[in-house]
This record gives structure tokens, sequence and C-alpha cells, in this order.
């Protein structure tokens, strides 16, 4: 189990690291990161997330919707009390707010789960780590970019519902968004693409997993790190209480064990760089989301490995 563990997750850290320490020396530039997170969020993920989509069989996927619904759960709840407990009790803005909860309610899939899970678990498990980036880009994803976009328009006044809902709209033109869902629907109605098609994917697709934690590295290295009791308490909410939320979810409505397992796990993978990302691009990038991100991989390596260890002795 050792092995497996250092298999799985030291090339992960490695990735994050080199990122972090090349924002930090001035290798890579950590403040003008535009080319990059457009490579990552337009093409790379998206054409990975297309090309293990598309490969399932639709036997597989109707098997796997129990587990896209219960990830889809897992991730709008946290979402939603993250975002609530930002207004309420941290009384930040709604883009603030917005950013913070997409960085609690969304795990780092993208840089993390994929290699993890086809590391340790097998091309299955893979799919699950697809389908909760898929997830998560649908979902919380647009509904963040929406929530800036109506702040933003409304200049510090009340926020229109109707904008929210013409911005979300205008979110799912993203790729991210709407490759991974439409990879679903060719898998489902079995639709093939040639050959050629799929290896042009798959290029572009293998390149996800180097760039996105990279890419992760190289913003967490622009923030500036300030450890207090609300980056301890939402550093908590993400590496305890969602996976334990998540394990009595799944335990609740008697999923298999091999569903209990990856969404667990998934649960368990430290915050995301989705929310970063869209904010920088709205001036919207609170100190306790960057903290709170930095905190969460600092910790993040050894709670992860626990989870795995546990979920490997019981499930």
């Amino acid at each position: 189990m050792t092995t497996v563990l250092l298999d799985a997750l030291v090339p992960i850290f490695v990735g994050l690291l080199l990122g972090y320490l090349a924002g930090r020396r001035g290798v890579m530039d950590n403040v003008n990161v535009r080319n990059l997170i457009v490579f990552v969020m337009n093409f790379a993920i998206p054409c990975a997330l297309f090309s293990t989509i598309i490969r399932t069989s639709r036997e597989d996927l109707d098997q796997q919707i129990p587990t896209a619904l219960m990830i889809t759960l897992v991730f709008t709840v946290l979402y939603t009390a993250g975002c609530l407990c930002a207004r309420r009790s941290l009384k930040m803005s709604v883009s603030d707010a917005s950013v913070l909860a997409l960085t609690i309610g969304f795990p780092n899939s993208a840089a993390v789960a994929l290699p993890l899970f086809a590391t340790s678990y097998g091309p299955a498990s893979s799919v699950t780590a697809a389908l909760s980036i898929a997830v998560g880009a649908i979902t919380i994803s647009p509904l963040t970019v929406a929530l800036l976009e109506a702040d933003k328009q409304s200049q510090g006044t009340e926020i229109n519902i109707r904008n929210v809902l013409r911005n979300f709209v205008r979110a799912l033109a993203r790729s991210v968004v709407w490759a991974p869902a439409l990879a679903l629907v060719c898998a489902y109605f079995g639709v093939h693409l040639p050959s050629y098609a799929n290896r042009t994917l798959m290029t572009f697709g293998s390149a996800a997993t180097g760039s996105a934690l990279m890419l992760t590295g190289v913003v967490v290295s622009a923030q500036r790190f300030r450890f207090n009791k609300d980056v301890f308490w939402m550093t908590l909410i993400i590496l305890l209480i969602q996976p334990i939320f998540a394990l009595s979810m799944t335990l609740l409505f008697h999923m298999s064990r091999d569903h209990i397992r990856d969404i667990t796990i998934i649960s368990t993978i430290p915050g995301g760089f989705f929310g970063l990302v869209f904010g920088k691009s709205f001036d919207a990038t609170p100190k306790t989301a960057s903290s709170e991100l930095i905190a969460s991989y600092g910790a993040g390596w050894l709670t992860l490995a626990l989870w795995m260890l546990v979920m490997a002795k019981y499930f």
C-alpha cells in the first residue's frame, strides 16, 4: 500500500511544488498567467475530459448516474454552505464569496483526481474522476462566473436574479463546460469519433495533468499566505468535514463500495484553482481563499494519504 500511495501522490505534489517554486523564483510569471490559464481551461482539460468520457460505454454511464448525482449533491451543498458562510460570517462581497465557495466546494480533480485514480484504482475510476470535473464544470463553475458577472454589472447595488440566470447561460459557452457535456451525450448515444480525432484529443488531453498541476502551483505562489482562524476552519471543512459528509451520504444511500471509495477520496482532495482563476478576471481574489488554498495543500498530502488508507482498510 505504501508503494501505491507513493506512486500516486509523489508525482502530484512534485508537480504542484515545481509550479510553486517556478512562480516564487520568477522562472514563470505568476502574475500574468492568462496564456497558461487559457491553455489549461480552454484546451487541455476540455480535451482530456472529452477523450476520457466519450470512450465510456452507455452501460458504464448508466452505472455512473448515482455517482454523478451524489457528487453533484456534495459539491452543491459545500458550495452553498461556503457562500453563505462567506457572506454572513466573513462579510464578503458576492464576488469574493463565490470565489471562496468554489475553492471549497470544487476539489482540484483536474490536477489530482485524474492521475491519482488512474494510478491507484484503474481505468473505471478514471471515469469517476472525469465525471467529478464535469459535474463541477457544468454546475457550480458557471454559477460562480454568473455571480461574478452579475455582481460586476450591479456596481454595488442588489444583484438581479435575471442577470444571474442570463450570465449562467452565457457561461455554458465555455469549452470546459460544454466539452464534457457533449462527450456525455455522444457516449450515451454511441457516437464514435474517427481514430485521428481521438488521437488529436488525447494528444492535447495528455497535457492536462501536468499543466493543471503547474498552473495550480503558479497561481498559489502569487498569493500571500496568512493563517488565521478563518483559514483554519475553511481548511478543516475541505480536508475533514467534506469527506465525512460525502462518506455519510454514500453510506446513507447504500452505494457500492467502489462508489463510496471514489466519492469520498474525491472529496478529500484539496481545494481547486478554478475559483481563483475565474476571480482573477474580476479582481475578486479574497485573501482567505488564497491562504486556504495554500493551507489545504500544505496539509492535504497527509490527509489524502490517510483517507486512502482508511478507505482501503474499511471499504
